[in-house]
């Protein structure tokens, strides 16, 4: 029986890429530097907001350049991370539902923190159990120490009882490493091709087969 379910955050539970895509293009212009197309961005996703720039900049960007750009990226999307952002449909429904099973919900999220935490508390207020955002001091997806945090917070649950649900082969191998059972949703930053190559066998297509196959009907 599934006690705890662990959801990735973009592209998972909210559809945050126009925000991250203008916030990256306000950015980049900032510096006069070229713009990027939101299905680049799209590819960029998932490893957190530094490697986000760190992709999108030009590659004979300077550092110093990359950093501004960093900056101002970070402080433009923490003013407008909710302009066009919206869960993906049905999933509010979805967290009642698991919340009527009993299952513990905990999102886990490469994005920082601060916007993690305000994403998560406007979207989904007294819905979930546990969020944690990129914090300094703690390894990001795919490493497991995000995992570990989490599973702090519900001592009384094992491993063997919980599901890691994402869209990305950040999010495949995280579950790898944690070693957890896994379930890629096909609505998200990657494609059923790009999730098969990453090693994902679980996949679900909308959220009422996600339900079933979290709570293992």
């Amino acid at each position: 029986m599934t006690s705890l379910a662990l959801f990735d955050l973009d592209g998972t539970i909210l559809d945050t890429l126009k925000d991250l895509a203008l916030s990256v293009n306000y950015s980049l212009s900032s510096e006069n530097l070229p713009s990027r197309t939101t299905d680049e961005i799209r590819t960029f996703l998932g490893n957190g907001i530094r490697v986000l720039i760190n992709l999108s900049v030009p590659e004979n960007t300077s550092k110093e350049q990359t950093e501004r750009v960093f900056k101002t990226f970070v402080k433009y999307y923490g003013e407008h991370c909710v302009d066009n952002t919206c869960p993906f449909e049905g999933i509010p429904e979805l967290f009642m539902a698991l919340r009527k099973e009993g299952v513990k919900i905990a999102i886990v999220s490469n994005k920082a923190d601060f916007a993690a935490q305000k994403l998560c508390k406007q979207f989904f207020p007294d819905m979930y159990d546990f969020a944690i955002g990129a914090k300094d001091g703690i390894a990001k997806k795919p490493a497991r120490d995000m995992i570990d945090e989490a599973l702090a917070a519900f001592p009384e649950i094992e491993e063997k009882d919980c599901v890691y649900i994402g869209d990305s082969e950040v999010d495949v191998e995280t579950a790898r490493n944690a070693k957890m059972r896994e379930i890629a949703v096909l609505w998200g930053f990657r494609s059923l091709e790009e999730l098969k190559k990453s090693g994902a066998v679980d996949f679900a297509a909308d959220t009422k087969e996600l339900l079933q196959k979290i709570l293992n009907k």
